[in-house]
């Protein structure tokens, strides 16, 4: 499976809301599992969006077909997107599925793994991230990603702000030790985003 990562910085609020709803026209392409995406809780104006696909040869095919023609809608209502591509690696819990309904809020983070670092970031994701995140009241699935140069995303999925808010206060830190989360990694940048169902394909 492989999943796609995009951030806007958006300008015109009310013209990108409509031009998503647009994006409902993914449900006819092949290989096409999911999608959804809302705004920034901790950054105003950054609106995230997050698509699974089969596999590369489906998304390519689609980025070469259907892409501009679905993007045209939104075209002007934000500046500085970024689009990144992760291959999955692994759930977090079990039986991941790129499904949002049932989720209020998700949970991105973006890590830049020292190379000589990532057999053990991969191990320590494993052996102590999943299972506490796993073992969290509210916390619903999430899904590990790698790409090329030892880039990983985990983006995890939440019963609501609340559930993620004891998470973190309770647990991250004392994880990050265990896990020795600083000798891993050269950079990590994240954010919760409030989902919008109507965004959801």
């Amino acid at each position: 499976m492989l999943v796609k990562w995009i951030r806007c910085a958006v300008v015109d609020r009310r013209g990108f809301e409509r031009g998503q709803r647009k994006w409902a026209g993914l449900l006819g392409e092949p290989g096409f599992r999911g999608q959804g995406g809302g705004w920034s809780r901790l950054r105003p104006g950054v609106a995230h969006l997050f698509a699974f696909w089969e596999s590369r040869a489906f998304y390519d095919s689609f980025m070469a077909r259907s892409h501009h023609r679905l993007a045209a809608a939104q075209s002007g209502t934000y500046t500085d997107a970024r689009g990144r591509l992760f291959e999955y690696r692994g759930d977090v819990k079990t039986g991941f599925l790129p499904t949002f309904a049932d989720a209020d809020v998700a949970r991105v983070a973006h890590c830049r793994v020292r190379e000589e670092r990532v057999a053990h970031f991969t191990l320590m994701q494993e052996k102590v991230w999943n299972p506490a995140m796993a073992g969290s009241p509210g916390m619903l699935r999430g899904v590990f990603g790698e790409a090329p140069g030892s880039e990983f995303l985990v983006l995890s999925m939440w019963a609501s702000a609340a559930e993620y808010g004891k998470y973190r206060a309770e647990r991250v830190e004392r994880l990050a030790l265990r896990a020795q989360l600083e000798a891993d990694v050269a950079a990590i940048t994240g954010d919760v985003v409030d989902l919008d169902p109507g965004w959801t394909v």
